[in-house]
């Protein structure tokens, strides 16, 4: 499949002649659909979106944007053979992100091979790379949660996706030939709006959000380790405006590259998490409490917290938003009216 334009709804060739672009994969997912709105809200429209647009429930998230063009994932490599010297900057959010998926393979397609390509390309064609990791590497943090690259071998992921994540980080960390600049960025719990199309792996603010509106109560897992009380499950959840800021940072500045953790620097509970959300309505709380299921029960992490010194040593001073003011920004601002960003 080539280049689409859904506006008029049918398929076609643009003009090859371009001014220099962005290129952002994952485009009509979560985080790459924000990244694109955010250099949108800064002018900036000469974006080159990748994915798969097919799934009709992820439209939302691209056809409000400001665009060049839309290249179809199974394409982009080819397409940037051939278009590399038009390219500044390639942001790689693509990615099969489902926790609760134990087929490898699927990972090993999506998440290792189609990112190499990605990187090999970056490389020979001497363009900036970022790309997503994630916390998922750090497995029950039994090395803790530092982004130095000297632990990144001995990190042991609890799911399939993490193991992805973290072979592919191993394998960037291997080569001797690589972007000018590249980023791998370790997301820790990233929330906000254009995940309606999530499902299951939608963050707990969305899910929270929906039974409070379907039945005036929230349902959070029941903790099965002696260690934490129910709801008290500790994650460090980032909004995911700050996400794009983090990403917009690097690309301006182009500090050292390599790996780095992308969270507040704080963990949260999930009880408080659930409370931000009811106060968000106007409302007091009403929080039970159900199994974790048992398909993910071994594979809980009950406690991350991004360790944040590589990203402000180099340079970053801005603060996150706090999880009440995220939460607060994401209902009132999205979720109550159903808007993307």
């Amino acid at each position: 499949m080539g280049i689409f334009d859904f506006t008029a709804g049918f398929l076609l060739l643009l003009p090859t002649k371009i001014l220099a672009m962005i290129v952002i994969t994952g485009a009509a997912g979560f985080i790459g659909s924000v990244v694109a709105g955010y250099f949108n809200r800064k002018g900036i429209d000469e974006l080159i979106l990748v994915d798969d647009f097919s799934r009709s429930e992820k439209k939302q998230n691209f056809l409000t944007k400001s665009y060049h063009s839309l290249i179809d994932r199974d394409a982009f490599v080819d397409w940037l053979d051939a278009n590399n010297a038009k390219v500044d900057f390639v942001i790689h959010l693509g990615a099969r992100t489902d926790t609760t998926e134990f087929d490898y393979s699927i990972f090993e397609r999506l998440n290792i091979s189609y990112s190499r390509a990605i990187f090999t390309a970056c490389t020979r064609y001497d363009i900036p790379l970022i790309y997503a990791s994630s916390a998922a590497t750090y497995g029950l943090g039994e090395f803790g949660y530092s982004d130095d690259h000297k632990i990144v071998n001995r990190l042991q992921p609890l799911n399939p996706y993490g193991r992805s994540k973290n072979e592919f980080d191993k394998w960037a960390l291997e080569q001797p030939q690589t972007p000018p600049f590249w980023a791998g960025l370790k997301f820790f719990n990233v929330y906000g709006p254009n995940e309606y199309h999530k499902g299951r792996m939608a963050s707990v603010i969305f899910h929270a959000f929906n039974q409070i509106k379907e039945k005036g109560e929230v349902k959070l897992f029941r903790s099965h380790h002696p260690e934490f009380e129910d709801g008290m499950q500790l994650r460090d959840f980032v909004y995911v405006k700050d996400v794009a800021e983090v990403i917009d940072f690097l690309m301006r500045e182009k500090p050292g590259s390599g790996l780095y953790n992308l969270g507040t620097g704080k963990a949260r509970a999930f009880y408080d998490l659930a409370v931000a959300t009811f106060k968000a309505f106007g409302l007091e709380p009403r929080i039970s409490f159900i199994d974790t299921p048992v398909d993910i029960r071994d594979k809980y992490q009950y406690f991350t917290e991004a360790k944040m010194s590589k990203l402000i040593d180099a340079g970053f001073n801005k603060s996150f938003m706090n999880l009440e003011e995220g939460v607060k920004d994401y209902v009132a601002n999205y979720l109550i009216s159903g808007k993307t960003y």
